[in-house]
């Protein structure tokens, strides 16, 4: 019997009314259904939840209240999803496709159990949603905890864990925890595999990329935990002579 896995997809914000409609839009317009949506919201004072609310789609949970972070945002989509999936979709972004979650479900059809993550590949788009270019770091036909020694190569949102190994986001990070998560999520998994597909379109203008020094600074610390202080020292050298080189 083909594998017909639960999504839980988790869309965090915080007046988000100028980007949000993309986000609503994708997964509305979904052709595999096996869904539920969670909005995640920090207490708008714009009409992003009166958005949501009147999308059409059907939440399984709208909370709309301060939170101490977006991380601390996501742990509260974890501890109210029932999905055998996350899928963190933020606000901005979008499902690449209306049979985006169908290929994924497509791809495991063979699998005897549920693998414990899926990850594809991500496009970038600017705020009309035209497509600017594919991410720069691609993700590798073989992925596990230690591919991220070269970076993040898969995009924390086509990056869909299993719920029954994902543990909460760790707040002491406010910029990078999703590279911390994703490590975490990896050493604990024994099947990963990847969907030869575009699944998201990322919007380019996210947390990490307006606060971009402070987000690469906590990046090291949590790959100094995970993999070393030489070692992510010397990765990070090797990092700078390959942009020099590139440019």
């Amino acid at each position: 019997m083909a594998l017909k896995p639960k999504f839980s997809i988790i869309t965090i914000t915080f007046n988000a009314e100028s980007v949000i409609d993309p986000t609503l839009k994708s997964v509305l317009a979904q052709t595999y259904t096996n869904y539920e949506y969670l909005l995640i919201d920090g207490g708008s004072t714009d009409s992003t939840v009166e958005k949501a609310k009147a999308s059409g789609i059907e939440f399984a949970h709208i909370v709309s209240e301060p939170d101490n972070g977006l991380y601390d945002a996501m742990n509260k989509g974890i501890a109210l999803a029932t999905g055998d999936y996350l899928c963190f979709l933020n606000a901005g972004d979008a499902f690449h496709a209306p049979d985006t979650l169908q290929t994924i479900v497509d791809t495991i059809k063979d699998e005897k159990k549920l693998p414990h993550v899926l990850y594809g590949e991500t496009a970038e788009v600017d705020e009309k949603r035209n497509f600017v270019r594919m991410r720069r770091l691609q993700a590798p036909e073989n992925l596990n905890w230690r591919s991220f020694k070269d970076g993040m190569l898969v995009c924390h949102q086509a990056f869909y864990a299993r719920r029954d190994i994902a543990p909460m986001y760790d707040l002491k990070y406010r910029l990078s925890g999703d590279v911390d998560w994703c490590i975490k999520v990896m050493k604990k998994s024994t099947r990963l595999v990847k969907v030869d597909a575009t699944v998201i379109d990322y919007l380019q203008d996210g947390l990490s990329i307006k606060n971009h020094r402070a987000s690469l600074i906590e990046r090291f610390k949590v790959m100094s935990c995970h993999y070393g202080l030489l070692p992510t020292i010397g990765r990070h050298i090797w990092f700078v002579l390959r942009a020099v080189i590139k440019r």
